[in-house]
């Protein structure tokens, strides 16, 4: 089973970036070294913190009413 979350606002997209992480079993330092990044940047992402692109592409959604939905696998145990 899998779950889904839509997309409204940086705080979704951090829970929503966060759930996918964990299901697929990796730490934020294992994903930032996947990306060739920063655990912060992760961390930041996580944890909803807002970036001028980011709000571009939510009120591009708002103003077309498109909507984002991420679908998250079930993790790796399940």
């Amino acid at each position: 089973m899998s779950f889904r979350a839509d997309i409204t606002n940086p705080a979704s997209l951090g829970i929503a970036l966060q759930q996918a992480r964990m299901a697929s079993g990796m730490s934020q330092r294992q994903l930032a070294e996947r990306l060739n990044t920063s655990q912060r940047y992760i961390w930041e992402l996580e944890s909803g913190k807002d970036s001028a692109l980011l709000t571009r592409i939510l009120s591009v959604l708002r103003e077309t009413q498109a909507s984002m939905t991420i679908e998250i696998p079930e993790g790796e145990d399940g």
